[in-house]
């Protein structure tokens, strides 16, 4: 089980040594070769993919990814900004299908900024397809306005596009991932304004006549964000665009108390993934210590279940984590009074403690 192990930038070390802590102590033959990304791949080779950087990333089972940006290489040009490597890796790897489940733990219930009542017991898997939609679709760039009223002025220009198999090659993911929780799947959309998203609606219809027992609702994205945050818990999985999804899911994140808590898997069409914490690199914060590795540390557990089949070590982690906030301990994210503030490799250690137990 060859992990390429990528830590990035700004926190992104820190919480990938918890990490790989906790998957040294678990008695598995995992092979691990790290390698710098983002801000470190530039620092170190002058591209923040670099070739070498790729290279293992193909070449192992799966990939464990820290975090990349950095305020220094703001006014890098687009194609040298450490966030281009995680859009490379994701093309390079072909991962199409990102799971971010948003799960409350009943200890982080007062973390939240909704009341208990609304959020306690909380439970989603967001589908989010990751290759297509205004991300990638081309042409775009900056031109000439053509018409309209501000013609002749500059304007910047981007283009949404689907093709059918990408519709359809999520679709049955997150149709797949409904049958094994609540049966339940809402698609999210704009079918009333764009032509894209009228297709994906479509395409989507279609493809649930594969899936009798699973429940369909389409919703629009504007009305989904809404529910997300007056009553979240109607929601079982959630399939949806790659914009849409990318904001959807750090909606759904905050539900949970904090983003430190949430993990995510990008997988490819034989579940080969790369697992991150849905957080960015936190530079402000970097070095500190005070950043919390929980949501990488489930991403590990991610990669156990869905890449290696490795059931049981999965669930071995998410006990452990679940431990060590019963025994209340709290990163600063997730701190309530009455709780035990700790630090990242603080909380770390616990939860290679509650393995351990």
């Amino acid at each position: 089980m060859k992990i390429a192990i990528l830590p990035g930038d700004g926190i992104g070390p820190e919480i990938i040594d918890q990490a790989v802590k906790v998957l040294n102590v678990l008695g598995e033959s995992f092979e691990l070769e790290t390698a710098p990304v983002g801000g470190a791949g530039y620092a170190a080779h002058g591209h923040p993919l670099p070739e070498n950087t790729l290279a293992l990333a193909k070449a192992a089972d799966a990939v464990l990814f820290g975090a990349v940006g950095d305020y220094q290489y703001d006014k890098l040009e687009r194609a040298l900004r450490p966030e281009q490597a995680i859009l490379g890796l994701r093309k390079q790897l072909g991962l199409f299908g990102n799971l971010r489940p948003a799960i409350l733990y009943p200890e982080l219930a007062g973390a939240s900024t909704l009341k208990p009542e609304v959020v306690s017991g909380l439970d989603i898997l967001i589908v989010r397809e990751l290759t297509g939609d205004i991300y990638f679709g081309q042409p775009r760039g900056v031109r000439e306005c053509p018409d309209g009223p501000f013609q002749g002025q500059r304007e910047g220009y981007d283009t949404m596009r689907y093709a059918e198999g990408e519709i359809r090659r999520i679709a049955h993911v997150a149709f797949q991932a409904a049958q094994k929780r609540g049966k339940r799947l809402t698609s999210v959309d704009k079918a009333n304004v764009l032509e894209t998203f009228q297709f994906w609606k479509d395409i989507v219809t279609d493809v649930h006549q594969e899936y009798p027992d699973v429940a369909l609702e389409h919703m629009y994205v504007d009305n989904a964000a809404m529910q997300l945050v007056r009553a979240p818990k109607k929601f079982d999985v959630i399939v949806t665009g790659n914009m849409f999804g990318d904001i959807l899911s750090d909606c759904a994140a905050m539900l949970t108390g904090s983003i430190g808590m949430l993990p995510s898997a990008s997988l490819d069409a034989s579940n080969k993934g790369l697992y991150e914490p849905s957080h960015g690199s936190a530079p402000d914060i970097a070095g500190k210590g005070i950043a919390n590795p929980l949501a990488t540390i489930l991403s590990a557990a991610m990669m156990l279940r869905y890449t290696f089949d490795k059931t049981e070590q999965a669930d071995r982690i998410e006990t452990a984590v679940k431990s060590v906030l019963a025994q209340g301990l709290r990163t600063a994210d997730i701190f309530e009074p009455g709780t035990t503030r700790v630090g990242t490799e603080e909380m770390g250690n616990a939860v290679v403690k509650a393995l351990a137990a």
